[in-house]
């Protein structure tokens, strides 16, 4: 039988009664008793149908009885999107309000769960001891056992009464660092089995409300600042990826949690709060990861499709924020406020895009479309959202890049190349999307390349624009150039820390070789330190002139290492019969380290790589007309076999096979080119696979060794041992000549008194004039010669003496006229004593460019 325990309710029944009296209209009191001895379990519709019109029928009479019932409180349960009123005595149990609310929803009581004031009733307290008054607001929860995961929706729920309980004027009140306890309870129960069940745990943690009560808590300026730094540590649980409580397969399922996060944070910070940056940091390090993840099960596409269009929505917003900022930013004259907010949104809007354009693969559709890649479909609306996000970037990109040039000129240390750099690289992420993508975007940069090579000289290592390569006829020599030197360690400034080498001129290159094949690559990067033996002379103008010494040994004609080319004797190419050299193959390692720290100081020694070497080092094929300056005969031979006449070629007049004679310390021998090739002859319909053959033969497969050791070597000095085919391949082969050559033609002197400033003297003293007399009147080898001995500096950057970075000097020596003069390469600083007359002065400087002299002849 059912028994009627509430005493709100009795009291209802007993007005009831007292009003059967004077109203025939209600029931008689044996009524009454009948509906109430319905038994609930036999019949629960009929009992629950009259129990609802009798208690309508009740209230309804007791709505204004208030000085009946002056004790009855009536507050107001929130189910859902319905409100529904209670009646019940402050004596009264939770229990039997949620008797009540059973009656009135059908949610069974165990499946109840009421909050009020962010507060989880409980159903043993009274009404008075919960707090509850009149017109009060509950909210109920309810059907937890019905739905998935009730566990998990009772610890959510939990966190965010906890939550709110720490804001002003609340009734309860617990330990700050409950909420941490409570998120790694949640965490704690996530299945490290399950990925799809993870979705569902974290789901409810979203949709639960207790995301934005963290985020809420963390904002708020109401309460105490230890609830905050609890709040705070709460959301970092989310963050940190090597956390226990995330395996690794589930990280990509956290980054539902971490953008709900930093879509609420976004709305309630400044840009520029540090968990804010974190959130972003780590939805970036979950989206990089997640891009280079195969997806091979059905359920891992599907969530990939749903990160790809929550994140679309972000992306959106952030360029259109972007845009506006980069607009203003222009209109403003790249104002340092403006720069600053543009940074942040620049940096905001990549670590959004980036990861977002490299799960989506490369379609190649154009739009309207729907994508498909490895399975996983992205929206028509989706992809319309990217292109104008594309469009956008490309007007404000056109924008900037018309005033930039202007404003980089007028100010050589603005910061904002930064910025706009960024941009580029983001822009281009979005090419590939899109028909036509790359060919508007090249469009654009070759319509404002002069401000886009201004900005590639501005570029640091982290800005990654090795995409550039593909639009090389945009860039000029000096953007190429600083591009490639990015791949080289920063110079040590601290002489402690730098590779220290005490060298005999007498044995340079024995002991050179052993200072630097020996040392650890690490020591080398971090620069160089030379001195010669007996000698006082170190600094900068010493490790010149021992990169000028220690080449010209390397190269010298006598050595078997290298030949020279027949046309040009500054450039070289590996020789095939170096293996006479028992450590020949050190050696071309020796040779990479060498030449590689000699691009990285900026030295040019004088020598260059022949095509045929560059092409090598880059991974390029080796065509006829790449030859022509390392062995013109064989060019010549080579191109009249092709130019023959085929019928004469096929007489066999020529009696040629496939294969090759080689001659060797005075032993000739035959090698073929293919297999069988000594029986096979050569005509018209294979002469271009015998040249092919004969040219990778001679150029190739004789040298490979030595340039995989040189490349080692070379690769010892990157910062990236692997990133040396991408060094040679962002380069022309002459651009790599200008950066090892230098200037081979005549030292203008006009430009060396353009840039040499005096000391103690006056332009129009008699001493400057004659030295300048003098100086014109020397050949092309003694000029080089007097300025090896003035600055250590044997060949000229292309940019002339503008390239050396400092201005040259000569200061008024205070030693007699009898002593020659005396250079301090390290400051390109030449000390001239007053010599009386032009005579002299002509007599001691031809002295000093004698090759016996002019080496090591100066001080530091």
């Amino acid at each position: 039988m059912f028994v009627v325990e509430s005493p709100g309710f009795a009291a209802a029944l007993k007005c009831l009664r007292r009003k059967l009296q004077r109203d025939s209209g209600f029931p008689s009191k044996r009524k009454l008793d009948e509906i109430l001895s319905i038994n609930p379990e036999q019949d629960k519709f009929s009992f629950s149908h009259r129990m609802r019109s009798l208690r309508k029928k009740c209230f309804k009479s007791t709505s204004g009885l208030h000085d009946d019932l002056s004790g009855v409180l009536q507050f107001f349960v929130r189910v859902s999107s319905r409100t529904i009123v209670i009646r019940a005595l402050p004596e009264d149990t939770v229990k039997l309000v949620q008797d009540q609310l059973n009656a009135k929803t059908r949610i069974p009581q165990s499946e109840q769960r009421l909050v009020f004031e962010c507060r989880l009733l409980c159903p043993d307290f009274t009404v008075a001891e919960s707090g509850i008054k009149n017109n009060s607001s509950i909210q109920l929860i309810g059907r937890l056992k019905s739905t998935p995961l009730p566990g998990a929706w009772m610890v959510a729920n939990e966190l965010v009464s906890a939550t709110r309980s720490y804001f002003p004027r609340k009734l309860v009140s617990t330990d700050c660092s409950y909420i941490e306890y409570l998120v790694n309870i949640f965490l704690e129960m996530i299945p490290n089995d399950d990925v799809h069940s993870a979705w569902r745990y974290l789901d409810v943690f979203v949709f639960s409300g207790a995301s934005a009560a963290l985020v809420s808590l963390y904002a708020s300026s109401k309460v105490h600042s230890s609830a905050k730094v609890h709040a705070e540590n709460a959301i970092k649980i989310f963050l940190r990826l090597d956390s226990e409580l995330w395996p690794s397969h589930l990280f990509r399922q956290s980054l539902t949690v971490v953008l709900e996060f930093y879509k609420l944070l976004s709305a309630a910070v400044s840009r520029s709060d540090r968990l804010l940056l974190s959130c972003r940091r780590a939805i970036s390090s979950l989206l990089e990861s997640t891009a280079t993840l195969e997806y091979v099960h059905c359920n891992d596409k599907r969530w990939h499709l749903r990160v790809l269009e929550e994140i679309l929505p972000y992306v959106r917003h952030s360029s259109g924020v972007l845009a506006l900022n980069l607009s203003q930013w222009v209109s403003s004259n790249f104002s340092h406020d403006n720069f600053i907010c543009a940074s942040v949104l620049i940096e905001d809007f990549s670590s959004f895009l980036s990861p977002l354009r490299a799960g989506i693969g490369r379609p190649c559709l154009s739009l309207p479309c729907t994508c498909e890649q490895a399975g996983i479909k992205l929206s028509e609306n989706g992809f319309r959202w990217l292109h104008i996000i594309f469009v956008e970037l490309l007007d404000t990109m056109g924008r900037c890049l018309g005033q930039v040039e202007e404003k980089m000129l007028r100010d050589d240390k603005w910061a904002g190349s930064t910025i706009l750099l960024t941009l580029l690289t983001t822009i281009n992420d979005l090419t590939e999307i899109f028909p036509q993508g790359e060919n508007v975007f090249h469009a654009l940069l070759a319509k404002h390349s002069r401000a886009v090579n201004a900005l590639i000289r501005k570029a640091k290592h982290s800005h990654g624009l090795w995409w550039i390569r593909k639009h090389r006829d945009v860039t000029n020599f000096e953007s190429r150039r600083h591009l490639a030197l990015l791949m080289f360690p920063d110079e040590l400034q601290d002489f402690e820390e730098m590779h220290e080498m005490l060298i005999d001129r007498s044995s340079i290159l024995t002991e050179s070789f052993e200072y630097i094949y020996n040392a650890d690559a690490l020591s080398l990067q971090g620069g160089l330190f030379v001195e010669f033996k007996n000698e006082e002379a170190t600094g900068p103008g010493v490790l010149r002139e021992w990169f000028c010494l220690l080449c010209r040994e390397i190269f010298n004609d006598a050595n078997v290492l290298f030949r020279s080319c027949p046309l040009d004797r500054r450039r070289f190419y590996p020789n095939p019969a170096s293996d006479v050299e028992p450590l020949y193959l050190r050696y071309f390692m020796f040779c990479g380290r060498l030449i590689a720290l000699a691009l990285m100081h900026g030295i040019q020694i004088g020598i260059v790589l022949d095509r045929t070497f560059y092409l090598q080092l880059a991974g390029r094929p080796i065509s006829l007309d790449d030859v022509q300056d390392a062995d013109p005969f064989l060019h010549s031979s080579c191109k009249k076999i092709l130019e023959m006449d085929a019928e004469l070629l096929d007489s066999d007049v020529l009696g040629l096979t496939f294969v090759r004679e080689i001659e060797r310390l005075g032993v000739r021998r035959t090698v073929e080119l293919c297999y069988g090739g000594k029986d096979k002859s050569v005509n018209s319909g294979n002469r271009q696979r015998y040249v092919d053959l004969m040219i990778r033969h001679c150029f190739v497969t004789s040298t490979s060794a030595q340039v995989k050791s040189f490349l080692t070597g070379f690769s010892d000095i990157l910062c990236d041992p692997l990133s040396h085919k991408l060094f040679f391949g962002s380069l022309d082969p002459e651009d790599l000549d200008r950066m090892l050559g230098g200037d081979d033609g005549s030292v203008s002197v006009k430009d060396w008194k353009k840039h040499t400033d005096y000391n103690g003297y006056k332009a129009s003293d008699n001493q400057i004039c004659w030295f300048w007399k003098v100086v014109e009147c020397m050949s092309k080898d003694q000029r080089r010669s007097l300025l090896f001995f003035w600055t250590s500096v044997k060949f000229l950057p292309l940019e002339g003496f503008s390239g050396l970075g400092s201005k040259l000097s000569i200061c008024r020596s205070s030693k007699s006229v009898d002593h020659l003069p005396v250079s301090q390469t390290c400051f390109y600083q030449l000390s001239l004593p007053p010599y009386p007359s032009h005579a002299t002065m002509k007599k001691r400087l031809l002295f000093v460019t004698q090759a016996h002299v002019n080496s090591g002849f100066g001080e530091p």
